[in-house]
């Protein structure tokens, strides 16, 4: 089991939510890492892959990209931790515990607790399997269930105080009412977070604010988290697939299911801005970005329309 779970316990007493209310000068130059994970059947050129459309999200949103490579050594993550401005776990189907992926979104999530606490602050987003794997890392267990969700659509159960949270406030009204009414998030995992398995969870409810459930038809799971003190968000459901990703019949592609998915990218690379790290040189901040490298079309035989693939 990786062993930074207990981190978060640790380091969430010295950090106060006051201090998303306070002046924060912003960088309207973010550079979010979205972290790449293992090709299931890999090859010495392709052992690696990022889905297009996270990418996409992100600069729909003004942000730019690098891709965060997995099985690098833990000084090159902190040197690329110290030059990018957030950091995106994205959806998947590798394994929460033993992937390079798994390994290298531990290290992101330990160094951005150990940021924020000392006022350094640095965004997460996951994203269906990021969801999974941040609740994960808080609190140290595998609490998913089997739920019937490989590939539907759903409103939003938003939760009685979700309004206290930050990630909707400034949603329009209109959205946020078509969110819980039409069928505009993209469900596509078949292991969820129950809100009873939430609920037995000290560390989850001492961390996360519960924005969102959802039901398939037997089980209730959490489908949308925010920490109380730290700027990481997490969605069972997929923001970056509604304008980006057309091979599935279940992802809506309406004005109101585009729009959703802009206030959500919009939301996180805000939250972006507010970091001030940056790369110690021109030069080396255009070799990391991801427009070194070309995606290709996967649409024929994958859930992606394009995919980037690395070695």
């Amino acid at each position: 089991m990786i062993h930074f779970f207990c981190l978060a316990c640790l380091l969430a007493d010295s950090v106060f939510s006051d201090r998303f209310a306070a002046p924060i000068n912003t960088n309207d130059r973010p550079i979010i890492g979205v972290l790449a994970q293992d090709v299931f059947n890999a090859t010495p050129q392709r052992n690696a892959y990022i889905g297009a459309s996270y990418v996409k999200f992100l600069e729909s949103a003004g942000a730019r990209v690098i891709p965060l490579m997995i099985n690098r050594t833990e000084d090159e993550y902190r040197r690329l931790f110290k030059s990018i401005n957030g950091v995106l776990f994205p959806g998947g189907g590798v394994s929460l515990e033993s992937s390079g992926y798994s390994r290298t979104a531990s290290i992101f999530y330990r160094l951005a607790l150990e940021a924020n606490s000392n006022g350094d602050y640095f965004p997460v987003w996951g994203t269906c399997l990021g969801f999974e794997m941040l609740t994960l890392l808080t609190s140290g267990q595998l609490l998913l269930s089997h739920t019937n969700t490989r590939g539907v659509a759903l409103p939003l159960n938003f939760t009685d105080d979700y309004r206290e949270g930050r990630l909707f406030r400034e949603f329009p009204e209109e959205l946020l009412k078509s969110l819980a009414t039409e069928r505009l998030t993209v469900n596509s995992h078949q292991w969820s977070l129950t809100t009873a398995n939430f609920t037995k969870s000290e560390k989850l409810k001492n961390f996360y604010r519960v924005l969102s459930t959802n039901s398939d038809g037997q089980n209730e799971f959490v489908s949308t988290l925010e920490a109380y003190d730290f700027p990481i968000y997490a969605t069972q459901w997929h923001p970056e697939k509604n304008a980006f990703e057309w091979n599935r019949p279940y992802i809506p592609h309406s004005p109101r299911a585009v729009e959703t998915g802009f206030h959500i990218a919009l939301f996180f690379v805000n939250e972006a801005r507010k970091s001030t790290h940056r790369f110690p040189s021109e030069e080396e901040e255009e070799k990391a970005l991801i427009y070194n490298y070309n995606p290709e079309y996967t649409g024929a035989h994958t859930a992606f329309q394009q995919t980037y693939f690395f070695h």
